[in-house]
């Protein structure tokens, strides 16, 4: 994760804004509501967007450091959640049989 905040923003700004439009969109706040019971804190993908012009446009070092920092926080949040599924090293050993869909069960 330390090279990829380097010399320029991690993605293109234009990215923060459209994850800032959607975050605040009728159906993504209906969601959230409706799955969360609260509506989502849309805040970060603006201040994540200002820092990316921010930098962009002067280089300025701590637009820098929180863009940075934001990302990291963001990428760490998703890689810490365990997957769901199992993965295999190998098919089972019947895979290539039909299946039995008429059996009753």
């Amino acid at each position: 994760l330390s090279g990829f905040c380097v010399w320029q923003p991690p993605r293109v700004c234009e990215d923060y804004w459209a994850e800032w439009k959607h975050c605040r969109s009728i159906q993504n706040v209906f969601h959230n509501y409706y799955t969360y019971g609260k509506a989502p804190s849309c805040a970060q993908w603006k201040r994540d967007y200002q820092d990316c012009r921010e930098w962009e446009k002067t280089r300025n070092a701590a637009a820098k450091d929180s863009l940075c920092s934001s990302e990291r926080k963001r990428v760490e949040e998703k890689q810490k959640h365990a997957p769901v599924w199992e993965f295999r090293k190998k098919p089972p050993l019947d895979w290539h049989l039909p299946l039995n869909e008429e059996k009753p069960k």
